[in-house]
């Protein structure tokens, strides 16, 4: 896609003023890096920082019997959602795979929210056409004109508690737990305030109208200044959720690996009244065994272990790295892998362009996340 067709959002002239590094982005321009990856990493680690995310996409449903018809396309159980209630989940096709994991918001009894990450969205978004009833529920595609700003970090609360808009709302704000929201009206509409975030620390992600998010923005970075607060690119927010073991899409979680072998059974529930497409084929697979699973990896000798470095132990390819980095915070270069769910004794190894590299299992996650509640982090991938 040309830098003429790719898409803008209120903040991409900004980002560019500001000196950020623009890539293409599942279609859009976005900021990669502005001071560099491991200052930015540091800073979410150890104060504040804000990120674009306005590329993700927001599609609303309502009318009678959404709830129902929703649940039975995503593998996480709605029974509890009450208004401010949000769900992770996973939107399997018949054979298991993943279409794409998301954030499914109870707004009110009959309006949700589903958050879906932006290189899916138009593959969500005719996922959910096709299986819409022929009466009763509406959706609502708003990814054009909802912004997303989201606010990371140890002090991101005493932050966002100082935004005009949210006057009289710090109470709301404080007594957030993770996974709940509130809605708010803000100069130009409805605002959703979630205590959500994909970077291990305590933060919230602002959902607000295209007309608000600039001045937003802004009004942030001012009164951030003395919490040493700073705009972060999307190379800091991979490299933060990666310490921390979240799964992302195309990497850890796709339409050929199932939800119970990257890790997040928490978020399948077999049992839930109607069940939901691709159960059959993840109690079949729980049945025989699943044959993959995620493990955390630690190399012992120099280099990187990108995404696809096959696995090897004594020669024999058993899987393949999912996600492999550097870690800013721990100083190691470690990895996430897809490999057979029972590995063989033997040296292993990775296999970084024709060079082995010794690299050993280490626990999950490589980080402890700081977002208590979050079942993400709290998972086991034993």
């Amino acid at each position: 896609m040309s830098e003429t067709n790719l898409k803008k959002t209120p903040l991409t002239s900004w980002h560019a003023s500001h000196g950020a590094r623009m890539v293409e982005y599942a279609g859009y321009e976005m900021p990669v890096q502005y001071e560099g990856v491991l200052a930015e990493h540091a800073i979410v680690r150890e104060k504040v920082g804000l990120f674009d995310i306005t590329h993700m996409g927001e599609i609303y449903i309502s009318g009678p019997g959404a709830r129902d018809w929703i649940s039975g396309l995503i593998t996480n159980s709605l029974k509890k959602s009450v208004p401010g209630k949000v769900v992770y989940n996973a939107m399997c096709q018949k054979d298991g795979g993943v279409l794409d994991d998301m954030l499914v918001y109870c707004l009110e009894e009959e309006r949700w929210l589903v958050v879906c990450n932006a290189a899916n969205h138009d593959k969500i978004v005719g996922w959910l056409e096709a299986n819409l009833p022929r009466a009763g529920v509406t959706m609502d595609d708003q990814t054009d004109s909802i912004a997303m700003i989201a606010v990371q970090g140890p002090v991101a609360r005493q932050l966002v508690e100082q935004l005009d808009t949210l006057e009289g709302r710090a109470g709301d704000i404080e007594a957030l737990d993770f996974y709940t929201a509130f809605t708010h009206e803000g100069p130009g509409g409805e605002w959703l305030v979630s205590r959500t975030g994909y970077t291990g620390e305590h933060g919230y992600e602002l959902y607000l109208p295209y007309a608000d998010a600039l001045a937003c923005w802004e009004e942030l970075l001012a009164k951030g200044e003395k919490f040493g607060v700073a705009p972060i690119g999307l190379a800091a927010r991979d490299t933060l959720r990666f310490e921390v073991c979240y799964c992302l899409y195309g990497h850890e979680l796709g339409e050929d690996i199932t939800p119970l072998e990257a890790g997040i059974s928490w978020a399948v529930k077999m049992k839930k009244k109607g069940g939901f497409i691709g159960l059959d084929a993840l109690l079949a697979q729980r049945e025989t065994g699943v044959p993959r699973q995620i493990v955390c990896l630690e190399l012992d000798g120099k280099g990187i272990a990108r995404q696809d470095a096959r696995v090897l132990v004594d020669g024999t390819d058993v899987g393949y790295v999912t996600s492999g980095t550097f870690s800013p915070t721990l100083k190691k270069a470690l990895a996430m892998a897809l490999v057979k769910k029972e590995l063989p004794q033997g040296e292993l190894v990775v296999d970084v362009r024709g060079r082995h590299i010794p690299c050993h299992t280490v626990a999950f996650p490589f980080l402890s996340a700081r977002t208590k509640g979050d079942p993400m982090a709290e998972r086991s991938l034993s």
